[in-house]
């Protein structure tokens, strides 16, 4: 440890921009982009496809759409109990090192507000009343049918915390789901078991793959699963180590990418809830502290950010109406006129991908 190179914040950003497809727009299809990024969080179902058009080249609405249609590419609660779009294969891998999180998430809620009672036969219900895709308010009602007495809300979290299941999409949705998705049994809608074992060590290495170098503290809360330093010491002769400016000790796989501080980093817009700003329990590689009070809301919503030169630099907001469509950037501080031309290049560039039917665009910027 003593030994250990130390690497700046600057090195680190550049290290995770490299991780998320951020240096550059990659040529890859949405499945192998979403395997990179080890999935992306889809609390609502237009984020993700912002998040994806931001790091793959050529990324049409439909592309990704198609991908989920066939079912390569999953809609499910994952990481830190939150709604994720993950592979079809990645799911089925990885979900069973997720579940005692989901577990504890579980028993914490059921404890609290359904004084000990016996789960079991409710999951039993559930899985017979999910035979057929349903809603999560039609299985809520269902299961305050079959036992009135109970909280009905906290049995449909019980439920989604403790049994497989994914997202049916929509194929008439211009955003692959509807706002009132149907939960389907992922080994049924699968048409594969859920295959992994519990064993955390294959999560580290793609939660490295994807957001190295990083803290034993990071991947425990992108991941939610907490007691990760033995899986950590475990995989500890096969990983490298630095140090950050702090002195805490990060790990990485050998082959990662990390490149030289000053190579350049373009101008992105990323959307509500992106892997860029949750992937790390020190932000400070993305963003500083105000930055960080500034996306991160009270009411547990997370804004679009923009990124410039790699770090937080603004929020943005995109309308539309009778054909004319509007970026609104809210600066942090007053961004450098390059910066500004490179913004609306970009700005009038995800316009077209998020409002098509425009018949005009323009980007504003105002101060935070």
């Amino acid at each position: 440890m003593a030994d250990a190179r130390v690497l700046s914040v600057r090195e680190l950003n550049r290290a995770t921009l490299a991780r998320q497809l951020l240096l550059a727009r990659h040529k890859l299809a949405p499945v192998a982009a979403v395997e990179r990024l080890a999935g992306l969080q889809a609390q609502l179902a237009r984020p993700p496809y912002v998040g994806l058009w931001s790091r793959v080249a050529g990324l049409t609405r439909d592309k990704l759409t198609r991908a989920i249609l066939a079912r390569e590419i999953v809609r499910a609660t994952l990481m830190r109990a939150t709604l994720h779009l993950f592979s079809a294969t990645d799911y089925r891998r990885l979900r069973p090192c997720l579940q005692p999180m989901l577990d504890k998430g579980m028993a914490s809620i059921v404890g609290k507000r359904l004084a000990g009672a016996d789960v079991r036969p409710v999951l039993a219900r559930a899985r017979a009343h999910l035979a057929r895709p349903r809603t999560l308010d039609e299985l809520r009602r269902l299961l305050k049918d079959d036992f009135p007495g109970i909280d009905e809300r906290v049995m449909g979290y019980a439920v989604r915390c403790s049994l497989g299941l994914v997202h049916v999409p929509d194929d008439g949705h211009e955003w692959g789901y509807h706002g009132a998705a149907r939960f389907a049994l992922a080994d049924t809608f699968l048409a594969d078991p859920i295959d992994g074992e519990r064993d955390p060590a294959e999560l580290v290495r793609r939660y490295l793959a994807a957001f190295g170098p990083a803290s034993v503290a990071d991947a425990q809360t992108w991941s939610g699963l907490r007691g990760l330093k033995p899986t950590f010491d475990a995989l500890r002769p096969e990983l490298a180590t630095f140090r950050d400016a702090r002195g805490r000790e990060l790990f990485d796989l050998p082959r990662a990418p990390r490149p030289d501080a000053d190579t350049p980093a373009p101008v992105r817009f990323l959307p509500e809830y992106d892997n860029l700003v949750l992937g790390h329990d020190d932000r400070a590689r993305m963003m500083t502290d105000a930055a960080r009070r500034l996306i991160f809301r009270n009411n547990l919503q997370i804004l679009p950010s923009v990124l410039v030169d790699g770090v937080v630099a603004g929020t943005w907001a995109a309308s539309a109406q009778k054909g004319r469509a509007v970026l609104d950037v809210v600066e942090f501080a007053r961004l450098p006129k390059r910066a500004r031309a490179e913004l609306e290049e970009e700005g009038d560039a995800l316009l077209r991908f998020v409002e098509p039917e425009a018949s005009t665009r323009a980007v504003t910027f105002r101060d935070a």
